[in-house]
C-alpha cells in the first residue's frame, strides 16, 4: 500500500461473559491517510483478531450503524478518515452514555424508546386528496435539514444532559419532533409539543452545541430545537 504510515489503534474491549470492566487493546496497522477508520477496523477484525465487535452496514454515512467514540468525539467510523486523527494513536471506544453490549457495540433500545415517544411518523386524519398532500418548496425547506437525521446516536451520545438524566428525550428525538411539528401536512403538532414540553423533554436542552459538532450530516440541531422551543411557547412553526 503506497504512502502508508503505521498507526496504533487503541480499542476499548469489553466482553460481559468474562470481563468485570472494560480494558484497552492495541493493534498496529499500516494505513493510507485516506483510509476510513471503519476500513481499518475491518482489517483488524479480518486479519488480526476476529473477536473485535462493532456495528457496520452501508459504509456510506447513510445507515448510522457505525457510530462510536473516536479520539474522544462521537463520530461515524465510515466517515472518519485516518488523516482526520492527529498523531500515531487512534483511540476507539463505544458511544458515551449507552450501555455496552460488547466492545464497540452499545445497546440502543433506550435511545429508540425515546425516539418512539415523540411519534416520529406522519399523522393526518383529514380525507386523502386525489393526488398528494401538497408541500410547497418553501414549506419543504423548513424540514429538509432535520429530515437528514440517520439516527446514528452521535448527537445524543455527545450531550451532557443525556449523560446525567436517563429520562431525557435527547437531541435526536427532539430534532425529529421538530421535523414533524414543522411539517405543514402533519396534524399532530400540538400533541408532539405536549410530549416534549416537560422536565425530561425540550427544557433539558441547554444549547451546549455538542450535538451540532457531532452530527455527521451537519444538521443545525440547536437551531431546530430553538425553533421547537419558540413553537412551544408562542405557537406556530415559523
Amino acid at each position: 500500500m503506497a504512502n502508508t504510515t503505521v498507526k496504533t489503534f487503541r480499542i476499548q474491549r469489553f466482553n460481559p461473559d468474562k470481563d468485570s470492566a472494560p480494558q484497552w487493546a492495541e493493534f498496529k496497522l499500516a494505513c493510507s491517510p485516506m483510509e476510513r477508520v471503519l476500513t481499518a477496523l475491518n482489517r483488524i477484525k479480518w486479519e488480526q483478531d476476529g473477536s473485535v465487535s462493532y456495528r457496520r452496514s452501508c459504509g456510506h454515512a447513510v445507515c448510522g450503524s457505525c457510530g462510536m467514540t473516536i479520539q474522544g468525539a462521537s463520530r461515524l467510523a465510515c466517515k472518519t478518515l485516518v488523516k482526520d486523527i492527529p498523531g500515531d494513536v487512534i483511540e476507539v471506544a463505544p458511544l458515551k452514555g449507552f450501555p455496552v453490549v460488547k466492545d464497540l457495540v452499545v445497546d440502543m433500545e433506550h435511545f429508540f424508546h425515546k425516539y418512539q415517544a415523540i411519534k416520529p411518523y406522519f399523522i393526518n386524519t383529514s380525507p386523502a386528496p386525489v393526488k398528494e398532500r401538497y408541500q410547497s418548496p418553501d414549506d419543504q425547506a423548513h424540514i429538509d435539514d432535520p429530515a437528514k437525521c440517520i439516527l446514528c446516536g452521535c448527537c445524543t451520545s455527545s450531550c451532557p444532559s443525556f449523560w446525567k438524566n436517563e429520562g431525557y428525550l435527547g437531541p435526536a428525538s427532539l430534532l425529529k419532533a421538530w421535523r414533524f411539528v414543522a411539517d405543514t401536512r402533519d396534524e399532530a403538532g400540538a400533541e408532539r409539543i405536549d410530549i416534549v414540553n416537560g422536565e425530561n423533554g425540550l427544557w433539558r436542552c441547554h444549547l451546549i452545541f455538542n450535538c451540532m459538532e457531532a452530527c455527521p450530516k451537519e444538521i443545525d440541531i440547536p437551531a431546530a430545537l430553538s425553533k421547537l422551543k419558540r413553537a412551544t411557547i408562542w405557537g406556530g412553526t415559523r
